[in-house]
């Protein structure tokens, strides 16, 4: 399994099909997985920091699982089938539950836990996004990095389509 982090969600023109990008922690390959629109606003508002004054679905599964003293430690994204992701929660007593990739991208982000990718789902899904920019400040800082990833993201997706990523 390879950690991952999500770097964001876009609506992917002219489609206006949601999707959000995974990318390595320790790597340079990103993960696009098309997503529908209420779990594209979940990811978006967690990511954001935006709590609602009422509980979304995301955040009540969470509560739920920690009011019964639970906790949901990694979401897994196992396996890929025909452009369909699919996830997995992983909970502290070894337990795991099957869940679309999507729902489990917003769990994790409302558990504040890890984020895993296996491997084969790397390897047939993964894509390099390259450096356009030759002059591109090289300095290690967050908000610089930030910056970069998320205008190799918009790049990436001018020109990705869904075929692209069919075996």
């Amino acid at each position: 399994m390879i950690e991952v982090e999500i770097v964001g969600v876009r609506i992917e023109l002219p489609s206006n099909q949601p999707l959000v990008l995974l990318k390595e922690m320790h790597g340079e390959r990103h993960v696009p997985i098309w997503i529908g629109t209420p779990e594209a606003s979940a990811i978006a508002l967690a990511q954001q920091g935006v709590v609602p004054p009422r509980p979304m679905t995301h955040d009540l599964l969470v509560d739920v699982v920690e009011s019964l003293g639970h906790s949901v430690v990694s979401v897994n994204i196992v396996a890929v089938e025909d452009n369909i992701f699919y996830g997995q929660l992983q909970f502290e007593n070894g337990t795991t539950v099957s869940s679309r990739a999507s729902d489990a991208l917003a769990v994790a982000l409302r558990a504040k836990c890890r984020i895993w990718c296996a491997d084969s789902v790397m390897d047939e899904a993964g894509v390099r996004i390259t450096e356009h920019d030759e002059g591109e400040d090289t300095e290690p800082g967050p908000t610089v990095d930030e910056e970069r990833e998320l205008r190799r993201f918009r790049e990436f997706l001018d020109d990705v389509e869904p075929e692209d990523f069919d075996g």
